[in-house]
């Protein structure tokens, strides 16, 4: 008797202990705010710990009610997480899975582990349920922040690239094409000064989130830089076509945008297209592609579309051949200069010379200006081939005038870019100075889209620079940016009408009319007029007896080596 009442002893002391390490158990799950599942096959024992209540409303006693936690997450999951509670798979006795409560707000970290007897058998599984929805919201900020852009939730520049190669890669495997899209508002700068960078924000994200309808499983979208966006249509057709997603995007430009402030603004966009593999084969090389035909589109007078072509890559890559020669050219300043000749209509009496900058190649191929001043521009290297012009066609022109004695002007061509910059007016007084000229015998050329940009500015260095004594001359007047109003109260000496006029005046009779306007009231506003690409004697005759003070063209003289204007000075 005193045997059984030991063993029954032994027994409680045993029970309490094990009600002791039970609690102990219990402290530590709730401790880490997770709900445990513990499951034992052999015995059927299931069991739940810790922070049960925080995700289920029901107690778990069995089987059954295991199978009804799968009620608490989202569709897209309910799999995985049935394979991960009830599925044991050979050799993995770990899984981790992030999955998506059915209210769509919270997620949870699904950690399975199972151990095995000897035999293999699953001997015990454990189940923890941990609440990460703060860690996967801070995770899904972080991966928006790197895929996607803030402003218009397309995808950024870098994740569309690698988006882009991806689809790539597909069409290589599918024999099939993706066409690229680049889509730029046209003179959004305007926007942006008008209305402040904040409506110019708003701008792009309106039109961003118009533009993010087009996306689909065949269409991705970003927003490249600034007011630019990239996309990519695998297999174009249909609606995903390029003729159906420009007529969609024109609809929608043909109407006002609404900001935020009640006003309502109005633009349109230049679109390039280029399509592998007919225009490249690589990411980069497809949206380079589309991004040059998009900007020949701006050049084309914006508010269209251009297509990439055999023709337009062939430019491309001589205009990158030409830009790479220039590099070395600008280093060295391997230029040199040739001056063309301007008379007076009256008396063909010599009036002075144009210092025109020319370029060949290390191959000995002449560069046209038109080709080289550009990308010159572009580049910024226009700064210093401008100011070795300058010094250069100064330092010539006194040659002559202490040689020879004559009383005649230098013209000087100046890009927009030179003008601009807030050194330009000192550094031409100083080339003036250094080199003991006249400032009246200098003469700056300005093209009419100086005077666009920034007009007060443009006219207050031209003051600057006439107070000082050197002549203004506006340069290709009746292209692009002519202005009647410009020309009230410029501080300007002459006004030179550009050659495309001079080509038509004998057989238009409405070019006549405007040129001989032209000539007419620069005359009263007190303008020299100079004409510029006069080839024939007709040409002079007609412009001489519109009132054309100063003829310049093949006629009277090419432009030519220095070496020839010096003869022409012996003559004169």
């Amino acid at each position: 008797m005193d045997d059984l009442l030991y063993q029954i002893d032994m027994l409680k002391a045993a029970n309490k202990t094990l009600d002791a390490n039970d609690k102990i158990y219990k402290l530590i799950c709730n401790s880490f705010k997770r709900a445990f599942i513990y499951y034992k096959p052999s015995t059927g024992v299931l069991n739940s710990y810790g922070n049960w209540d925080d995700y289920f409303d029901f107690p778990l006693n069995d089987y059954s009610d295991l199978i009804r936690t799968l009620d608490i997450f989202a569709d897209e999951d309910k799999d995985a997480v049935r394979s991960l509670f009830f599925i044991e798979k050979e050799d993995l006795h770990e899984q981790v899975y992030v999955a998506k409560l059915k209210d769509g707000k919270r997620f949870v970290e699904l950690h399975s582990i199972v151990n095995t007897d000897l035999s293999g058998e699953v001997s015990e599984k454990l189940i923890s349920i941990n609440d990460v929805t703060q860690k996967q919201n801070l995770k899904d900020e972080l991966m928006f922040m790197a895929y996607y852009d803030f402003v218009t939730g397309l995808y950024n520049r870098n994740y569309f690239i690698q988006k882009l190669k991806e689809l790539l890669d597909k069409a290589e495997k599918e024999k099939t094409i993706v066409s690229v899209m680049m889509i730029d508002i046209d003179d959004f700068h305007k926007i942006n000064d008008g209305l402040g960078i904040i409506y110019g924000d708003e701008v792009v994200q309106d039109f961003g989130i118009f533009l993010r309808d087009f996306v689909c499983d065949t269409v991705i979208g970003s927003r490249f830089d600034g007011d630019i966006y990239a996309f990519a249509i695998y297999d174009p057709a249909g609606a995903t076509s390029i003729d159906s997603i420009y007529e969609k995007i024109k609809e929608r430009t043909s109407k006002p945008f609404k900001l935020t402030n009640g006003s309502e603004i109005s633009f349109t966009v230049s679109l390039g297209i280029a399509e592998y593999p007919e225009a490249g084969s690589g990411a980069l090389e497809l949206v380079n592609g589309a991004e040059i035909v998009m900007l020949k589109a701006k050049e084309a007078g914006k508010n269209t579309i251009r297509y990439f072509d055999s023709l337009v890559l062939n430019e491309f890559k001589n205009s990158v051949a030409i830009e790479n020669k220039l590099k070395l050219a600008v280093n060295n300043m391997d230029f040199y200069l040739n001056f063309q000749p301007q008379y007076y209509s009256s008396n063909k009496r010599l009036r002075g010379v144009e210092a025109l900058i020319r370029w060949k190649d290390a191959e000995g191929k002449l560069v046209s200006p038109a080709m080289f001043i550009p990308l010159a521009e572009k580049s910024g290297s226009i700064i210093s081939i401008g100011d070795w012009v300058l010094e250069t066609s100064v330092s010539k022109f006194m040659e002559w005038k202490k040689r020879y004695d004559y009383d005649m002007i230098l013209s000087v061509n100046i890009s927009s870019i030179q003008y601009k910059r807030p050194d330009f007016v000192t550094k031409v007084i100083s080339t003036i100075n250094r080199n003991d000229m006249k400032p009246e015998e200098l003469e700056l050329e300005i093209t009419e889209s100086v005077l666009i940009d920034d007009i007060k500015t443009v006219v207050e260095k031209m003051e600057e620079l006439r107070d000082f004594g050197v002549k203004i001359s506006i340069d290709d007047f009746g292209t692009g940016f002519s202005s009647l109003s410009y020309l009230k109260g410029l501080p300007a000496d002459t006004l030179k009408v550009d050659k495309s006029f001079i080509d038509s005046i004998l057989n238009d009779e409405s070019t006549r009319i405007i040129t001989q306007a032209v000539i007419e009231m620069a005359g009263k506003l007190g303008y020299e007029t100079v004409a510029e690409g006069v080839e024939t004697e007709e040409q002079m005759e007609l412009l001489k007896s519109l009132g054309c003070d100063i003829i310049q063209g093949y006629y009277l003289s090419k432009p030519v080596p220095d070496t020839e204007i010096e003869e022409i000075l012996l003559r004169v």
